[in-house]
């Protein structure tokens, strides 16, 4: 084995699932020997580093253990291999060549991310997954609560065209009522929404993004 992924998570069964028979993939209890890349929560870093000194890497995005390398996967994992070709990988720290070659042969990019600037790289990263996921969550549950049914894919279609004109555009493919500055439809929008859907509702609209007009 090239090395051993000591975590059975989504994030671990994952890349072990990709990498194949060139690593082990061990639950947190084991104590392989060589080295150890640890797909375990972040509370659980530290005491599972202090196992296995010298010879782990981490893969937090937000937490910084000195003398502790880190490699993290900008990416949301759902415990299966998936095409990660063109996906940022954060480091932090000098990780061994041999995983360094294994998440680039899975098509990982890596960028040197600071330790001091981690905090702020992963609340982005929170900001751009966990929390548009809410929103997108959310949204689908009120519409169904209010008694609409929406056909076909529902809400997604939108999701998918507003990355696909972010991605094209930037901050141009915004669109929608408070970048046309519509305050009459914002309005009217904002008094249909219950708490605390009417306050996100507002401070996201009024985000300091910088002008963009359709």
């Amino acid at each position: 084995m090239d090395f051993t992924v000591l975590g059975r998570g989504k994030a671990g069964r994952a890349l072990a699932e990709a990498w194949g028979s060139r690593v082990s993939l061990v639950s947190r209890e084991a104590s392989p020997e060589g080295w150890i890349l640890l797909a375990v929560p972040d509370a659980a870093i530290p005491e599972q580093a202090a196992r296995f000194p010298g010879r782990c890497v981490h893969m937090s995005g937000s937490l910084h253990l000195e003398g502790v390398p880190c490699a993290h996967p900008l990416t949301s994992f759902d415990g299966e291999a998936q095409d990660w070709r063109g996906t940022p990988l954060g480091v932090s720290g000098p990780i061994p060549e041999i995983m360094s070659q294994a998440f680039a042969e899975l098509g990982f990019l890596p960028f040197e991310l600071p330790p001091e600037l981690k905090a702020l790289y992963h609340a982005c990263a929170v900001l751009t997954s966990g929390h548009a996921a809410t929103l997108w969550l959310g949204a689908d549950r009120l519409l169904r609560e209010s008694g609409i049914q929406l056909p076909g894919e529902g809400l997604l279609p939108l999701a998918r065209a507003t990355l696909r004109n972010i991605q094209q555009k930037g901050a141009a493919g915004r669109t929608g009522p408070f970048v046309r500055q519509d305050t009459g439809t914002i309005e009217r929008d904002a008094l249909a929404l219950p708490e605390p859907w009417r306050e996100i509702f507002l401070m996201l609209g009024h985000a300091p993004l910088g002008p963009s007009r359709e």
